[in-house]
């Protein structure tokens, strides 16, 4: 079973650009620690103090397996060092989502 870690992040609308730097740090940071990173996304309209991120995994143990390799790693450390130190999200709530099978990862059929 496929599961997903949905962070949802309460952010300091006036950080957003740190927000970002944090998020694409993460771009490189999960991947080489065994997560499916799915994306980072910053608000566009609406709301501008929520932001999410997405986490893919084959199962709880593929995750506890990257979290152990996440403390590990230097530049993970460093990147949620940087959050603490700057405050930019106020709030982070995560939930663990079931994949349905065959919904993910969906080619496109209409042209753009």
């Amino acid at each position: 079973m496929s599961i997903t870690c949905f962070i949802r992040y309460q952010i300091d609308p006036f950080q957003r650009e740190a927000f970002r730097r944090y998020a694409e740090a993460w771009g490189r940071i999960i991947p080489r620690c065994g997560g499916n990173l799915l994306g980072y996304f910053l608000p566009h309209e609406g709301s501008n103090h929520i932001a999410w991120g997405l986490i893919g995994f084959d199962s709880l143990a593929a995750y506890e397996r990257y979290r152990a390799v996440l403390r590990a790693d230097p530049e993970g450390r460093a990147n949620f060092e940087l959050a603490q130190a700057q405050r930019f999200i106020l709030r982070e709530e995560r939930n663990w989502l079931e994949d349905v099978a065959g919904t993910r990862n969906q080619p496109r059929q209409v042209a753009p």
